[in-house]
């Protein structure tokens, strides 16, 4: 059996904080150069992941969804019946996105996601999830306590409004559909999406803003 020296694999650990930026960003490219130095990975596969997840599959590709439901009542029928198909037909089918619910906020109800069992997420239309969706505080309180949860995001949801939790899973996982501002009557899906936020997808945001358009 292999001896486990304490004090040595102590040493090891200053060691190695000590040679590593302090700067999380700066770690980052540390170790981005330390992959790409050993032949583990190659600088275009790095950028076509960066692209992808920052440009296309981030929360992006959900605000399109939200925004078309918006604009194409048939297509939100679609979506509110069978999400993973919906998303399919406009080519947003992938990772995550196979067993997908769609759920719409109205003036009388409001959804919230989370995952209690660990963090399953559909990454394929919001990108990677936020570290507070992981969290085992968020994934606990929720469940339990949701308008307390949602009033530490800024959201304060009137006893009238019935606020629904869906707890996601490796075979099924969920959308947020928000409700559509007023004075966003004549607005492109483009500019529809810009104000779509990936909290709101997820329900730990209610009433969307115009300022950011």
């Amino acid at each position: 059996m292999a001896n486990f020296d304490s004090d040595e694999a102590a040493k090891i650990h200053r060691h190695l904080h000590a040679h590593m930026p302090s700067d999380p960003a700066l770690r980052i490219k540390a170790l981005e150069s330390l992959a790409v130095e050993h032949g583990m990975v190659s600088p275009k596969t790095l950028d076509a992941w960066v692209e992808a997840y920052s440009e296309h599959i981030g929360p992006k590709r959900g605000a399109l969804v939200v925004a078309k439901a918006w604009l194409e009542p048939e297509f939100k029928t679609h979506l509110l019946k069978d999400a993973a198909s919906a998303i399919a037909v406009i080519g947003y089918e992938g990772h995550a996105t196979g067993d997908l619910k769609a759920v719409e906020n109205s003036e009388n109800s409001h959804n919230l996601v989370v995952c209690t069992l660990c963090s399953c997420y559909p990454f394929g239309l919001l990108g990677i999830s936020p570290p507070w969706y992981r969290s085992a505080a968020y994934r606990a309180r929720v469940v339990r306590e949701p308008r307390k949860v949602l009033t530490e995001f800024g959201v304060n949801v009137p006893a009238s409004v019935a606020v629904h939790v869906w707890d996601s899973t490796a075979e099924l996982r969920y959308l947020v559909i928000p409700q559509r501002p007023a004075g966003t009557d004549n607005w492109s899906q483009e500019a529809l999406a810009a104000i779509v936020t990936r909290n709101s997808m997820i329900g730990t945001d209610r009433d969307l803003s115009l300022e950011t358009v």
